[in-house]
């Protein structure tokens, strides 16, 4: 059995390597790994803080210059930041994982040699929840664990609107008028608009849950009662 955790960079490194989380996340994931040998993890890095602040300090250094601020390069920062983060998980995991660092989810001769798959950001236009789409297209993985700071998926922005409310599940065409279309580097939503059509048209499940629940993210693992919120 394969499954797919996008892991949010602000969960991984919110300012600098959470060593605590980590230390139980990557715990907890090799016993389920250790109690059957066919079951398989591809986990997904994010940029999360770190890419924003370094996006920031580009935004910032242009506005001071009056240079125009590219897109392009923003994202690269982005990507980059998806990049130390997934190194880092590789490391963490040791001889789970014996291939390099998934850099382009599309590539035809991808190989999963261990019960460990580390992935991190491919290109601009893309974020990692594309990435981590594509890998499940590949390897036959139905579902998305995507693990952020959010523990649910609420009808609006709670930080913003107080009468949000959150949702259990939401149906993929219900998603996508809530998240739009169109991708812009650093944006912050429970899955991104490319990503989502992707899935959608590939019939696949996503659950948004807390990264930090360490429980609720093994009893999404072993297909038990969680908290979260399922799309599609």
């Amino acid at each position: 059995m394969t499954k797919i955790l996008s892991v949010g960079g602000s969960i991984i490194a919110p300012d600098k390597p959470d060593s605590a989380f980590l230390s139980e996340f990557v715990t907890m994931c090799k016993k389920w790994l250790d109690a059957d040998k066919q079951n398989r993890l591809i986990l997904v890095a994010g940029g999360g803080a770190p890419a924003r602040v370094y996006q920031n300090g580009l935004k910032e250094v242009c506005e001071k210059t009056g240079d125009a601020f590219d897109a392009n390069a923003a994202d690269w920062i982005g990507i980059m930041a998806t990049r130390l983060n997934a190194q880092l998980l590789k490391a963490c995991f040791g001889d789970y994982c014996k291939n390099d660092v998934v850099y382009n989810p599309t590539e035809d001769n991808l190989k999963f040699d261990g019960q460990v798959l580390v992935a991190a950001g491919w290109k601009p236009g893309f974020s990692t929840d594309t990435d981590a789409v594509y890998l499940g297209e590949k390897f036959d993985a139905k579902t998305i664990v995507n693990l952020s700071n959010i523990e649910k998926v609420y009808t609006d922005d709670p930080r913003k609107n107080p009468d949000a409310k959150p949702l259990d599940t939401i149906s993929w065409a219900d998603f996508r008028k809530m998240v739009g279309d169109e991708w812009t580097p650093g944006k912050n939503c429970p899955f991104d608009p490319i990503a989502s059509k992707k899935a959608s048209e590939l019939s696949m499940k996503v659950i948004c849950a807390g990264g930090k629940n360490i429980p609720n993210i093994q009893a999404i693992l072993e297909d038990k009662e969680y908290f979260g919120t399922t799309i599609g």
